[in-house]
């Protein structure tokens, strides 16, 4: 891809989801797990990079006292498909056990990443863990996988901004749009 500005004219058609739908949605979002999560030991964990602009958003929301911790895990390089093979780039700065510990995440659709974060959390002694993403795209699940809150089901096209990429572009993007085949098809 050539270095260019990343723009919504590489977008297919209308917006998947305006900044507003997204803020509302993160908002209700926000209330549930504060209901959810009263009286816990909870630690948010923030996969980066494409969530990093939901758990701002969410985390804002959530009125509880809290710790937050981040991870970068790899199942995709460069591809617009997971490999299945999922490295941990980056660990937690500290330890969940004996954590309520809420994963977010920009969006899941093989299941793998999540299933495979989820089995190595609670192996480190986590009191429970629960997982929170933007999108889901239920029709690509290679695994199964409960998924406890989610903002928006949305269908199998690859999709950018708010946080979500390509080759590191449109992340800054305040809305979700699906992003033109032309462009990662090259």
């Amino acid at each position: 891809m050539e270095n260019k500005r990343a723009t919504y004219e590489d977008l297919k058609d209308d917006l998947l989801l305006t900044k507003d739908q997204i803020a509302a949605r993160v908002k209700e979002m926000g209330r549930q797990i504060t209901e959810d999560f009263k009286d816990k030991d909870l630690t948010v964990i923030c996969i980066l990079k494409g969530a990093v602009v939901f758990f701002v958003d969410l985390v804002r929301e959530i009125d509880l006292p809290m710790t937050m911790d981040f991870m970068a895990i790899s199942s995709y390089g460069s591809a617009t498909k997971s490999s299945g093979v999922v490295r941990i780039l980056k660990d937690l700065d500290k330890p969940v056990n004996g954590k309520d510990v809420l994963i977010v995440e920009d969006i899941v659709d093989s299941g793998m990443t999540l299933s495979f974060l989820r089995e190595n959390l609670l192996s480190r002694g986590a009191a429970s863990l629960h997982i929170c993403t933007l999108l889901d795209k239920p029709e690509r699940r290679r695994v199964p996988l409960h998924v406890d809150y989610f903002g928006f089901t949305i269908p199998d096209e690859f999709v950018v901004g708010y946080g979500l990429d390509y080759a590191e572009k449109y992340r800054n993007l305040p809305d979700i749009g699906v992003l033109k085949p032309e462009i990662y098809e090259k």
